[in-house]
């Protein structure tokens, strides 16, 4: 994702769409470089589950994991998690 906000620049919205289940995985897009995330599995998985209800579950379980994982780095928001990540996020070699 580094790579790629650095070959694209701000100006161009960046979607990370695909594979993400948890919190911590919109935490790591978001702190990456990803200027939003897409959560269709999450969805569907409540839906299928719960009808609207479920779905509403899910996107609280989400925003329950996201704002863990960013109290867990030291952040306080959105805004200073994409201000910080490649700090805070440590690549796998």
């Amino acid at each position: 994702m580094p790579s790629i906000r650095k070959a694209v620049g701000s100006n161009v919205e960046i979607i990370l769409d695909g594979g993400v289940k948890r919190g911590t995985d919109i935490a790591k897009a978001l702190a990456l470089g990803a200027d939003s995330v897409g959560v269709g599995k999450p969805y569907l998985y409540g839906l299928a589950a719960g009808g609207t209800s479920g779905v509403i579950k899910a996107f609280e379980i989400l925003r329950v994991e996201l704002d863990r994982a960013m109290g867990l780095l030291g952040v306080g928001c959105v805004e200073e998690l994409k201000l910080k990540g490649t700090d805070l996020i440590k690549p796998r070699i």
